[in-house]
């Protein structure tokens, strides 16, 4: 398999296996997981918004089938199957705490993996650390000062938040009552998507592997004085142009993650 034919996954994948001990190399994975798309293979066509997965014992658990390519599925099952597209985050959700694992590219791809049980079950705990609101004032901006994997992770989620934003920028912030920290503002913000940005932050900071990172987040306008501040002194990220618009005849299961698919 070509460089050209692998996914994002494979290469996380890949990084993770080469470095077994490297604890940020598997929390890369385990970030490009959540976020990656993957095709759960059903044993018959979704009903609303309960599905039927297909699922095998291995041991003493159970494993659904996922890939995370159409494709991938598709050699698999050496036949048409029914399917639901959901990310990973959603698909842990999903089956948390039911002692079912994760086979995902099983026979398929150089990232095949058996997940178990408790890897899933961790993902979910790990996700459900969700960002706080605070009140605080800030009185001065710096450039930031930040490790590389957190920079690195933060342009990942971004790059992944097509449309929701224009910009963000990262800086060191000194704020009122002489505390320190970093700020992440955004701006050209979508109204509602608020929610959805700040997790996705929070996720970054989590699977960064730093340890004691906090990272406070605000929204802004263009005009906003504070957004003129930023720029001079922050790291800039610019978002991607959102995809053009494609027409669905209905809503996929588990295409919303806040609302992961029933089982039945």
């Amino acid at each position: 398999m070509n460089d050209e034919t692998l996914t994002e996954l494979d290469r996380a994948h890949a990084a993770m296996e080469a470095t077994p001990e490297d604890d940020a190399a598997r929390l890369r994975y385990y970030d490009r997981l959540a976020s990656t798309e993957l095709f759960l293979m059903l044993t018959q066509e979704p009903e609303g918004d309960a599905i039927s997965p297909e699922l095998f014992d291995l041991g003493d658990a159970q494993f659904l089938l996922a890939f995370d390519r159409e494709d991938r599925l598709s050699a698999f099952a050496g036949r048409v199957v029914p399917y639901a597209a959901l990310s990973g985050r959603a698909l842990a959700t999903m089956v948390a705490g039911q002692g079912v694992g994760l086979a995902l590219n099983l026979e398929t791809a150089p990232s095949q993996i058996l997940l178990p049980p408790e890897a899933l079950s961790w993902l979910v705990e790990t996700l459900g650390t969700g960002p706080q609101e605070a009140q605080a004032r800030p009185s001065e901006f710096r450039a930031p000062r930040v490790p590389e994997q957190l920079v690195t992770a933060l342009d990942s989620r971004l790059a992944t938040a097509a449309g929701l934003a224009r910009k963000a920028y990262l800086a060191e912030v000194i704020y009122d009552d002489g505390t320190r920290g970093h700020l992440l503002g955004l701006t050209g913000t979508v109204p509602g998507a608020e929610r959805a940005l700040a997790g996705a932050i929070n996720e970054a900071l989590v699977f960064s592997g730093l340890e004691a990172g906090a990272l406070d987040v605000t929204f802004l306008t263009d005009s906003d004085a504070t957004t003129a501040l930023l720029a001079g002194v922050a790291l800039r990220f610019d978002l991607p142009e959102p995809p053009e618009p494609v027409r669905h005849e209905q809503i996929a299961p588990g295409s919303d993650p806040d609302k992961p698919p029933k089982l039945r």
